[in-house]
């Protein structure tokens, strides 16, 4: 099965991956991207039969869809993720926490509950599209996703959904209904042993709080949030379903927020042995660049660490830093800066900051590429 996605992100950094509600494509997620980025790589996927995912005949289980997941993990070459799934993808995140644990380290189930509706229900609404189309449904569905003021106020964004919702594949979109109608996770999901995060709307009609709050009470390690939006409640609040997202899966202090940051750069090796060079002399400076420098500008959303990288290297030529240059420059290529790249900076800092300090800088990039097994010679 073809699986359309995409990923983006520094490669030293764990991977979060987000799971679509029925009917959707993974732009829906697009608006929380920038916020997360510093501290994770982002993949977003269309589910089976959905956006540009291929739509297979018949109907569809969610342990189908879970399978899909973990076959794009594999083909990947990712170990651990962090997931986060609404509504049918919340359903999915339950298959997932049942059946492969070890693959996660965290789940987030948005805007879902142990059983959406009933049998009834779907068989209707396969029925009306089969019948009519999805047309048929299209304004009803933007009533139950978006709040009443949000629809008011953000024609161009609702209506951008709403195009998205109309591309569905009939096939792909019935499938889905169809996997919804038969999961049932009631019984089972008190064995989810991995710590679950619940999140829903305060005026979700689909997914309402009394099913975040079934779910909560039944996973042992869960939390709930509850949210002012309706059922697609990261498309209707991006920045504050974001910062959510954070506190639950990186921590909820600046400092917390920086280590995390600190370790993707830096790795784990060179941030474990600084920790333990602290003392009480140090303490404070440590505090210091853990809050502020990695807290609160590594992770500003409107630079990409990559970006910052070259920048700081460029930065630190200037100043003849040459050990924190060479620091710096392996937190470059965890950063996903190549080798070429960092050649250009190093040429572009003679021009500025004078011959002799880009001569330094390319001997320390020389030595750093054979430490660390770097081949350089064809850039």
């Amino acid at each position: 099965m073809k699986t359309n996605y995409k990923i983006q992100g520094t490669p030293n950094s764990p991977v979060l991956i987000f799971s679509n509600s029925l009917g959707s494509e993974m732009m829906m997620w697009d608006e929380l991207v920038p916020y997360l980025l510093p501290y994770f790589r982002i993949l977003q996927y269309d589910m089976r039969g959905h956006g540009g995912s291929e739509a297979t005949p018949g109907k569809y289980t969610i342990e189908q869809l879970g399978e899909d997941v973990i076959d794009l993990m594999d083909d990947l070459k990712i170990e651990t993720a962090y997931f986060c799934g609404l509504s049918i993808g919340g359903l999915i995140g339950q298959w997932l926490g049942l059946n492969h644990p070890e693959r996660f380290e965290k789940l987030v189930l948005s805007n879902t509950a142990a059983k959406i509706g009933d049998n009834e229900r779907w068989n209707t609404r396969i029925d009306t599209v089969t019948k009519q189309g999805i047309q048929a449904i299209a304004n009803e569905t933007m009533e139950r996703w978006f709040t009443e003021d949000f629809r008011r106020q953000n024609h161009k964004r609702v209506s951008e959904i709403k195009a998205m919702f109309l591309r569905n594949n009939l096939t792909g979109y019935t499938g889905g209904c169809a996997a919804v109608r038969d999961a049932d996770f009631r019984e089972k999901v008190q064995n989810i042993s991995i710590e679950t995060l619940i999140i829903t709307g305060d005026e979700d009609p689909v997914t309402n709080v009394e099913s975040a709050e079934y779910l909560a009470n039944k996973i042992p390690y869960a939390h709930l949030k509850v949210l002012h939006a309706r059922h697609l409640t990261s498309t209707e609040i991006p920045k504050e379903y974001a910062q959510v997202l954070l506190d639950f899966l990186v921590g909820d202090t600046n400092y917390a927020r920086g280590m995390h940051v600190r370790r993707t750069v830096l790795g784990n090796a060179y941030v474990d042995k600084a920790n333990e060079k602290i003392n009480s002399f140090n303490t404070d400076f440590q505090s210091f660049i853990t809050n502020y420098a990695w807290g609160e500008i590594w992770t500003r959303p409107n630079l990409s660490k990559h970006s910052r990288s070259l920048i700081t290297l460029a930065m630190l030529i200037a100043l003849n830093r040459k050990a924190e240059f060479k620091l710096h420059l392996r937190a470059a290529i965890n950063n996903g800066v190549s080798v070429s790249e960092i050649k250009e900076v190093i040429l572009q800092s003679a021009v500025y900051c004078g011959v002799p300090a880009a001569n330094e800088a390319f001997a320390s990039a020389q030595e750093l590429f054979k430490e660390m097994g770097i081949v350089y010679e064809n850039t």
